[in-house]
């Protein structure tokens, strides 16, 4: 079982991107995505996510109005859409699955993490 993300890389302030996380080998309604980050000397913390029947989406304070998670069953992908890039947005991107399909706060209770993509805003 894995993630694989993709879709990262260097953007203008006020730009947007889409990162992909592509699952295998788990029940992708069966799961939570979160995505998560982690800048430079920060914790990793939890941006958005999707539970595992769809209908329930997070966010985090600081994305409200800019970032937007969607998933496409055919292809086992969940979408991360960024827009109204800020230079605080830079960091390292994850995705990760939470068993049993509910939205978990803490990067421990997730059970697959994929390797990361990076993110960076320039001003």
């Amino acid at each position: 079982s894995q993630l694989v993300e993709s879709g990262g890389g260097l953007v203008q302030l006020g730009g947007f991107l889409r990162l992909s996380c592509a699952a295998s080998g788990f029940i992708l309604g069966a799961y939570a995505i979160g995505w998560f980050r982690q800048a430079p000397g920060k914790e990793r913390e939890r941006v958005i996510c999707l539970s595992g029947s769809g209908s329930y989406t997070t966010y985090a304070d600081a994305v409200k109005g800019r970032f937007t998670i969607s998933r496409d069953n055919a292809k086992k992908t969940v979408y991360l859409q960024m827009n109204t890039l800020k230079p605080e947005d830079t960091a390292i991107y994850y995705c990760a699955a939470a068993p049993g399909g509910a939205c978990l706060t803490y990067p421990s209770l997730y059970r697959y993490w994929g390797q990361g993509t990076q993110v960076t805003v320039s001003s």
